[in-house]
């Protein structure tokens, strides 16, 4: 019986596939006529690539969301009902399959990607082996990031590495971050040493795969207090290797850096600008979408439709979710506008930012002051919660004026997106960004070259290498960048940064009040859990008990009661 997998978007999880693996079927794609030829290869590769939309049409469920907003950088935010975002901050369970559909989209990625690996030598026609290779490598890449963002967000996870449905239980994360290891070592064997072009962000490169793997290399043996990242089938990478790999992606890549650091974000566009003096007054322009600094992004698109679970993916909904909620992101707040109101950033970043580093540009390149910044701002919009007076400007709505008239986003003029607030959304994901490349060759290599490199674009003086040093470079360089979170667990800091946030100042629905903890507070609910959050309730329940909940949740302490 020939094994059938699917290039369309469905849904296909480790326990209740095997129904659909099993159907036998003579017009689709299955194994014994797919895939035979260069097209087809390049169709299966899309597949993978696309099941990013597929998590991003539920964004507020993602391993970049929770992130996000988990940091002690942001709060949760939104209305007083969105107590999804709030539960999230709080690091508290709002309902039993919150991140199912992520969970879903990764393991579809990652049975995709199992069963290109497992056919790509059935196919004939290659122009040449470099062409054959490139593909290869990009689905080696894509499992091994699929598998690293599920095991930061879960801890432990199911590891499948071929295409049969199989019910398995969580395997050691050493074994995980082994095969990470391996698809690794293989992607950047298999991608040419090509030098980069904006034609290549949105797909994996030799560079993307050497800055992954230093991630990967700098979690597993921080967070784990290991020394070096195994590889399944035996050996090891260690951390001269990575030196080697990342010495590689600095000297060979064409990457760079932008030179101002506010043009990587689009409030810097050509149709904003000329209604923003921030801009105008400062020289600013967007270097764009794909632009030299980026070194793998999540791409998207205009075919976006609200009422299509499928393609509201193709638009990036994070930009949507962290506008200011409605009353705000109008005439008043130009250019920032209007979405979901989540994630306020805590004024507290704002006052060390400041503290630390008086002149840094980046603080009011990356962050919004309303009171200072706009032109008016109403607290309490649409019954906004944990709202502290600041803003992220990375992943925000960048309105725009045409004869007159203020656009949702700039993106309408730009890229002919659509003429709606929650649609027209087109800015890049940005993954890895060559800034924290030449971050983490500091961390590893506990020198201050790359840190001080990175300070030299934003006229900072140099500074000696010390681990706080890097900390704080790293704190204020890629603020709201999906990477903070992260950073204080493999650091071990996590437990008092988020119990720092208890008593700092937010407004509820317009009212002055202090962030508090729940469930014990963030110190307690984060020993609970060790920073990772609850397998969805369905997996638990379809593995007929295979699988086992993460420690932490399951019990009332878990349960976000709501202000």
């Amino acid at each position: 019986m020939k094994r059938i997998f699917a290039i369309t978007l469905c849904v296909i999880t480790l326990s209740s596939c095997e129904s659909f693996l099993d159907t036998e079927s003579y017009d689709k794609k299955n194994t014994g006529n797919f895939p035979i030829n260069v097209a087809d290869a390049e169709q299966m590769v899309t597949g993978i690539y696309s099941t990013f939309s597929r998590a991003i049409s539920d964004a507020a469920h993602t391993h970049f969301y929770a992130a996000e907003l988990a940091s002690d950088d942001r709060f949760g935010g939104g209305g007083e009902n969105d107590r999804d975002m709030h539960g999230l901050d709080h690091l508290m369970n709002t309902q039993p399959n919150r991140f199912l559909p992520f969970w879903r989209a990764r393991y579809q990625g990652i049975f995709r990607a199992n069963t290109a690996i497992a056919t790509m030598d059935n196919v004939t026609g290659w122009d040449n082996e470099s062409q054959r290779n490139q593909l290869l490598g990009e689905v080696y890449f894509l499992r091994a990031l699929f598998y690293f963002e599920l095991s930061q967000l879960f801890g432990e996870v199911p590891l499948v590495i071929v295409p049969e449905a199989e019910n398995l239980p969580k395997s050691p994360a050493a074994d995980t971050y082994a095969q990470i290891g391996a698809d690794l070592q293989q992607a950047i064997s298999l991608l040419p040493a090509t030098s980069y072009t904006n034609t290549t962000v949105g797909h994996a490169t030799r560079w993307a795969a050497q800055a992954l793997a230093a991630r990967v290399f700098l979690f597993y043996t921080g967070y784990y207090e290991q020394n070096a990242l195994p590889v399944a089938g035996g050996g090891e990478i260690t951390q001269a290797q990575v030196v080697s790999w990342l010495d590689e992606c600095i000297a060979s890549s064409g990457h760079d850096l932008v030179g101002d650091f506010r043009n990587l974000w689009p409030y810097t566009n050509e149709y904003t600008a000329a209604n923003y003096d921030y801009v105008r007054e400062n020289g600013l322009h967007w270097a764009g979408d794909g632009n030299q600094e980026t070194v793998f992004a999540v791409k998207f698109g205009t075919l976006v439709d609200w009422g299509d679970q499928y393609t509201l993916g193709y638009s990036n909904q994070y930009v949507l979710h962290f506008g200011m909620r409605s009353n705000n992101g109008q005439a008043g707040t130009f250019p920032f506008g209007q979405g979901w109101g989540a994630g306020p950033v805590n004024g507290r970043l704002w006052d060390q930012w400041r503290q630390a580093e008086p002149t840094d540009i980046r603080r009011t390149g990356s962050i919004i002051n309303v009171d200072a910044d706009l032109e008016s701002y109403i607290y309490g919009a649409d019954s906004q919660m944990e709202e502290t007076g600041f803003w992220q400007k990375k992943y925000i709505p960048i309105t725009a004026y045409r004869d007159g008239t203020l656009l949702p986003s700039y993106a309408i003029m730009a890229d002919g997106a659509p003429t709606d607030m929650q649609l027209a959304h087109t800015q890049d994901l940005v993954l890895i960004r060559f800034a924290d490349v030449l971050l983490m060759h500091s961390e590893l290599t506990e020198s201050a070259a790359g840190l001080n490199r990175v300070r030299a674009r934003v006229n900072l003086g140099p500074v000696a290498y010390s681990l706080d040093a890097l900390k704080r470079e790293r704190r204020w360089e890629l603020a709201f960048e999906g990477l903070r979170y992260f950073d204080l667990m493999r650091w071990h800091d996590a437990a008092t940064a988020l119990a720092a946030q208890e008593g700092a100042a937010i407004k509820n629905k317009g009212i002055d009040t202090q962030m508090r903890g729940f469930g014990g507070g963030y110190r307690a609910r984060y020993e609970a859990t060790g920073g990772f959050w609850p397998i969805p309730q369905n997996e638990i329940a379809l593995s007929d008990g295979v699988l086992t909940q993460n420690a932490g949740w399951g019990t009332p302490e878990a349960e976000f009661p709501g202000w």
